[in-house]
């Protein structure tokens, strides 16, 4: 496959319209299907607020030519015609497992990619559901995707050599984005790391050893960190702090992957972090 130029995109949250962005920036033709007509007007608009902040900065000459690469639907068979297409759906095993039986019937092209933006699910329980398991594998874009070059690129045991090098030639060549490998293992290479950072700072918090504050500019300021890791769970959302730290749990059965009481309560009250207003810090 020369150069990728239909792009799917399931799920037009802050990761969907991130992913559709960067792709359509980069020339590509871009399908996003959303699950409702609200969801899909949302995300639109949230496509052309991005692109709109991206032209007043000089990023881009035109928003509204990027905009015309991207239409977002509500139908899934609207991918049928797509080279790569990359699930970032809720982080929620059995949602993404029925979408990839789907996504396995619907997309018509013999070599195209399904790909996963999971942080945290095994590519291989995505993969086996479908017919052809050696073209599924993880492409892990990072939050904001248009600001961040990284992309996680990861392979079940049954992917082929060759859609893992595909998909390096889209990411790096098209898409611009610097990859790394990693194996397939719960968290891959950056949440394995990072969230157990996170989850430690909770812990402290939780205890009462220091303050949300102190803990944060602790880091910022003794260890050069952009931002404290409490700061940094509200920016990514608690409850996927909570998913992710959950999958690796699951997966490695080690305490510092375990969530934190506190997290699991602010999930259930609704505190997610900068999406939902308030967190640690309030917004």
């Amino acid at each position: 496959m020369g150069s990728v130029q239909q792009v799917g995109v399931v799920g037009c949250g802050l990761m969907g319209a991130g992913i559709a962005e960067v792709a359509a920036r980069s020339g590509g033709n871009v399908v996003v299907v959303e699950s409702s007509d609200d969801a899909a007007k949302a995300g639109l608009a949230r496509l052309e607020t991005s692109l709109g902040r991206a032209e007043a900065k000089g990023k881009i000459e035109s928003a509204s030519v990027v905009l015309d690469r991207i239409e977002v639907v509500t139908d899934l068979e609207a991918l049928a015609d797509r080279e790569v297409v990359v699930e970032a759906i809720v982080e929620d095993e059995d949602a993404k497992t029925a979408l990839f039986r789907r996504l396995d019937e619907i997309v018509t092209d013999p070599g195209a990619i399904l790909a996963t933006n999971t942080s945290s699910i095994p590519v291989m329980k995505l993969g086996v559901v479908t017919s052809r398991p050696q073209q599924v594998m993880g492409i892990h874009f990072f939050n904001p995707v248009p600001v961040l070059k990284l992309v996680e690129l990861v392979p079940s045991l049954l992917t082929a050599d060759e859609t893992t090098e595909r998909a390096r030639g889209w990411v790096e060549g098209q898409l611009g984005k610097q990859a790394i490998d990693c194996q397939d293992r719960a968290g891959f290479v950056v949440n394995a790391l990072l969230i157990p950072f996170v989850l430690s700072a909770i812990r402290m918090m939780e205890s009462g050893f220091a303050t949300a504050e102190d803990i944060d500019r602790g880091l910022v300021l003794g260890a050069a960190h952009p931002q404290g890791p409490l700061a940094l769970a509200d920016l990514i959302g608690l409850d996927t702090v909570q998913a992710v730290a959950e999958s690796l749990y699951e997966e490695f059965k080690e305490p510092l992957y375990a969530a934190p009481p506190l997290l699991a309560r602010m999930v259930d009250a609704g505190l997610l972090g900068r999406k939902a207003g308030r967190g640690f810090y309030t917004y």
